[in-house]
């Protein structure tokens, strides 16, 4: 009784440093992206600065702009696990962005009334110019990260394995003692993917390249197509490694050759693995 209760307390902590450890994963990226707005908005300031002459309004600037810089270089620093802190960044964002844009006004209506000057000050046309292409670049980067994110919480699949069954399951690669194929596989370990239920299809694709199908209504979405798949399972992830086992009933002439396995989840292709049958 005492081992099963210290077993079920080893299992919680571990369950919960896990949880904590998933957090903390996603706190990197929300840090990265508040980074990222922090600073965007700091060249904005640098921006305006450039495109104005009121000393006062530039003076007010400047200290709104030293704020956002001291709380981007804390942001920086802060911890991953302490999620209240960077909520409470996140929060002060959001008000310095509100103050940014009672600025815009007051800088809007100030170069409606000098919009000749402005024209005329290539030098200020210049930095600014030199801010917003900055700016450009910080977007373009944060779609960057968006696309590494989205590539880091891809599955893959692994150790794929691919043997003909005969009618008292052993493995053949000989055509006609097979009754079933069966392909065998790990999903990976990804602490970054969501979990839940999924869908894995399997395409058997025979050595002329034709789809080993039951039915041409058995499609799904890859690439914004519907394409045919010969078996599917459902599977539950939980981020943890998983064997996979998917079956193919052969009720068709199967010619020898080499034939190829392609596995997908979540709308991408995760593992393929060709093999040879014999006659």
């Amino acid at each position: 009784m005492l081992l099963t209760v210290v077993g079920l307390g080893i299992h919680y902590i571990l369950y919960q440093q896990k949880q904590l450890d998933d957090m903390a994963t996603q706190m990197d990226v929300q840090k990265e992206e508040l980074t990222d707005e922090y600073n965007e908005l700091s060249l904005q300031y640098d921006g305006y600065k450039f495109s104005i002459k009121n000393d006062s309004l530039v003076a007010k600037l400047e200290v709104e702009q030293a704020k956002v810089k001291r709380l981007m270089e804390e942001l920086r620093t802060v911890k991953s696990t302490n999620f209240k802190r960077i909520e409470e960044l996140k929060r002060e964002l959001g008000t310095l962005k509100i103050v940014m844009r009672g600025y815009v006004q007051q800088i809007d209506s100030l170069n409606h009334l000098n919009q000749k000057l402005t024209r005329e000050n290539k030098e200020v046309t210049q930095k600014y110019q030199q801010a917003t292409a900055a700016v450009t670049q910080l977007t373009q980067e944060k779609e960057n990260l968006t696309e590494r994110v989205s590539l880091a919480s891809k599955l893959d699949a692994s150790s794929i394995y691919v043997t003909g069954i005969d009618k008292k399951n052993k493995q053949t690669n000989r055509i006609a003692k097979m009754e079933q194929i069966a392909i065998n596989f790990k999903i990976n370990k990804n602490i970054t993917a969501t979990t839940g239920d999924k869908d894995i299809y399997v395409r058997i694709k025979k050595p002329d390249d034709d789809v080993l199908v039951k039915s041409r209504d058995n499609v799904f979405q890859y690439e914004n197509k519907d394409i045919n798949y010969s078996s599917k399972r459902t599977i539950e992830y939980d981020g943890e490694e998983v064997p996979v086992s998917i079956y193919w009933k052969i009720e068709e002439f199967l010619s020898p050759g080499t034939y190829r396995v392609d596995i997908f989840a979540d709308e991408n292709l995760i593992g393929s693995q060709s093999f040879k049958l014999e006659k």
